[in-house]
């Protein structure tokens, strides 16, 4: 998508407000009659059930009436959209949209094309219901049939186009380049190179423990509370933005040098759960710890590292370039004679082969096992298979 900064004046930024409430409400109604199903019960409304209810419920209520039409029929659209992914196994479950997190709509047809450009610089959108809205030119505004409009955290607003990017031209030079994700270095390359996804300064780290820490002394629901909470959704936007300026920087430059991307085949959304808490069986109603408080602090590094991101923009700039490998053993296996063992494995940073000396850095050993495109077993190497799809693979006996 081609995403543009949004400038609405107040009024206009009510009226957005508005149109975003409207949304949220008939997705919210939509999920409801959809979780009320069972197995002993008619199925549930469909979309064109839906949008004759919503054509009802327009002219019995003034307030849904003085919104747009195409604002709430989209947001039926979005989730009848979103079962059919649930369904095919593709996404996760629709969830309840928040007021305080999902801010946007969407708008689609005719009414998607009524844009102008005012100079260099500006142009202008008429969404309807509010009129013209204006907009940063950062780059040519592309032919789209829609566009979502979105607010953040911060109280930014933005304006997406619904297009697909021509991917980057492969170099034709033949390289192969193996990527290794990690905590404490972000992204380690075949080649060498350790790149690190910028986060907070260690004074604006300390400034979100100030206001967290504030946060949980204010009373839910005052203005202390509400200031407080925008002062922590600024320092997160800020983290927010400079992760995906990395990511994008990162990727197409990766695109631009290499014919061939191959990346840990990761299961991100498993490990990064939290872990369930454990009955202690002798004093029933007390838990055993579990160490949640350190696996929180890692769920927390894999995200702030933009591991998802980093693939799936890879993906998109390289379509047909990436290939996945099983990632397992491939931080104690010897990139030069193939021996595994978790001896080789000194420290985070330090890799040394206990069978044929080899020393180097570990994400980077890692990072070469992943760009020849094998795993190993815990006894002997084992070719992997290199396929779209994750194909677990067993431990083979020696």
């Amino acid at each position: 998508m081609s995403r543009f900064r949004m400038y609405p004046t107040p009024a206009q930024a009510g009226g957005l407000l508005e149109q975003c409430a409207h949304a949220r409400y008939v997705w919210n109604l939509a999920l409801e009659q959809w979780s009320m199903w069972t197995r002993d019960k008619p199925p549930t409304p469909g979309y064109l059930d839906q949008a004759r209810q919503l054509t009802e419920a327009r002219a019995a209520f003034g307030w849904l009436r003085a919104g747009s039409q195409t604002v709430q029929q989209q947001a039926l659209r979005d989730f009848d959209q979103a079962t059919k992914n649930f369904y095919s196994g593709t996404h996760r479950r629709p969830t309840w949209r928040n007021a305080s997190l999902c801010k946007g709509f969407r708008i689609v047809g005719h009414q998607a094309s009524r844009v102008v450009k005012l100079n260099g610089k500006w142009a202008a959108v008429n969404v309807p219901k509010v009129g013209w809205v204006r907009f940063r030119l950062s780059r040519a505004v592309p032919d789209a049939k829609s566009y979502r409009i979105t607010c953040d955290r911060r109280g930014r607003w933005h304006i997406a186009f619904a297009v697909i990017p021509q991917p980057v031209p492969a170099p034709g030079t033949g390289k192969v380049i193996g990527v290794d994700r990690g905590v404490a270095v972000s992204a380690a390359l075949s080649s060498g190179e350790l790149l690190t996804c910028p986060g907070l300064s260690e004074r604006e780290l300390e400034r979100l423990k100030q206001l967290q820490r504030r946060l949980a002394r204010c009373r839910d629901g005052s203005q202390r509370c509400r200031q407080v909470r925008a002062s922590i959704a600024r320092l997160h936007a800020r983290a927010h933005d400079r992760r995906r300026d990395w990511v994008e920087k990162t990727t197409t430059d990766l695109a631009r040098r290499f014919d061939l991307i191959r990346v840990e085949d990761l299961r991100i959304t498993q490990m990064t759960k939290r872990p369930q808490p454990r009955h202690d069986p002798e004093r029933p109603g007390t838990f055993v710890p579990n160490g949640r408080r350190a696996k929180a602090g890692l769920n927390r590094g894999i995200l702030s590292n933009g591991w998802g991101l980093l693939v799936r923009r890879l993906q998109h700039k390289a379509a047909g370039r990436i290939e996945k490998v099983n990632p397992a053993y491939t931080s104690q296996t010897c990139s030069v004679c193939r021996h595994c063992a978790p001896e080789n494995r000194e420290s985070q940073a330090v890799f040394r082969c206990v069978a044929c000396g080899h020393r180097a850095n570990a994400d980077v050993n890692a990072a070469v096992n992943i760009a020849a495109g094998r795993a190993v077993s815990a006894r002997r190497e084992t070719p992997v298979r290199v396929s779209p799809k994750r194909e677990p693979q067993r431990a083979t006996s020696a």
